[in-house]
């Protein structure tokens, strides 16, 4: 089964919280899921969105302005391999 979506990646656990509450309060469906292995970089925690949210996500994060943003990814999960990842901009 494949799966593609986007991921907002930061360095700190509480601009992930704050992210997502925004994208919420925006009414754009975000999820924290732990930070795929290949950008681990950060805090271990990143912000799910569907690709098809993309803009509305880069528009709430504008608006919002969290700190310590590592990236946008675009993560494409096939089968139980690694998934692989680029980024987003």
């Amino acid at each position: 089964m494949q799966e593609i979506f986007g991921i907002a990646a930061f360095r700190s656990r509480q601009q992930v919280i704050r992210f997502e509450a925004a994208l919420r309060r925006a009414g754009v469906h975000g999820q924290v899921i732990s930070t795929p292995r290949d950008v681990s970089v950060g805090c271990g925690l990143s912000v799910r969105f569907d690709l098809s949210d993309t803009d509305e996500v880069l528009s709430v994060y504008r608006q919002a302005r969290p700190s310590n943003l590592i990236g946008f990814y675009r993560v494409e999960r096939t089968g139980s391999g690694r998934p692989l990842i680029a980024p987003l901009l």
